[in-house]
């Protein structure tokens, strides 16, 4: 290498070194903000800045079809939820249709054998009150028939006494007393007749134990009047036989 070759290298390297250090200095004064470059467009290739439009309006038509079809697929789903809804709305209306036919219908078959068993206890108790009627009827009967046999015993065996004006009285009522004719009366008639019998005989029948009794203490009085009399008669006996010993 020549002298001058050398002398060219130490200045070039010289320079190198006072750039460095001019570099490094105004690092140190001011920071270098960003700049944005614009993209490097290859050597030898166009940007056809219509198909970039294109593509990009492809891509939101793509994207805009996307949210149509899912908001009407979710409003497809909506749909057949509120059918199948309104379905199992009308099943259990149905159903409960069905429920209340049945309920009538059980109420309706409780109320006619509520009905068949009211009907079937009044004619029980009709046909009952009917034969106590008719119980009663023959009853009747046959007590009227059996106190007319009565006062006809009676007359017979007083036979040609002298009837006295009690005896005529019950003759007199026995002659007057009307058959018991009952056979055109109804139901409630019935009954008013029977108890109407009814209370008549229990009125005898009190009568007669009024009589019984009264006819005991009159036999009682006449026994001990009777009792007086002969110890009273003894006593004056005596007394008549001791004057005549005097």
């Amino acid at each position: 290498m020549s002298d001058t070759e050398d002398v060219g290298v130490e200045e070039y390297e010289e320079g190198e070194a006072y750039e460095e250090e001019v570099e490094e200095g105004e690092q140190y004064e001011e920071k270098p903000k960003f700049k944005p470059t614009a993209p490097k467009i290859p050597d030898g290739e166009k940007v056809d800045f219509d198909d970039i439009q294109k593509k990009r309006q492809n891509k939101d038509l793509i994207e805009l079809q996307a949210l149509i079809d899912a908001h009407f697929e979710h409003r497809k789903k909506e749909e057949e939820e509120l059918i199948a809804l309104k379905d199992r709305i009308e099943k259990r209306r149905s159903e409960r249709a069905e429920q209340q036919r049945i309920r009538a219908e059980k109420d309706k078959e409780r109320q006619a054998r509520r009905e068949e068993e009211r009907l079937r206890k009044e004619e029980a108790d009709a046909k009952k009150r009917a034969d106590e009627d008719a119980k009663k009827k023959s009853a009747l009967s046959s007590m009227g028939s059996q106190y007319s046999s009565y006062l006809q015993k009676a007359d017979s065996k007083r036979g040609g006494k002298k009837q006295t004006e009690r005896e005529k009285k019950k003759k007199i009522l026995a002659d007057r007393r009307k058959p018991l004719n009952i056979d055109h009366l109804n139901e409630d008639k019935l009954r008013e007749k029977a108890k109407e019998l009814w209370e008549w005989l229990y009125q005898l029948e009190a009568e007669k134990f009024e009589h019984i009794e009264k006819l005991k203490r009159q036999k009682y009085e006449v026994t001990t009047q009777r009792k007086r009399v002969e110890e009273l008669s003894k006593y004056s006996k005596k007394g008549a036989a001791a004057r005549r010993r005097k």
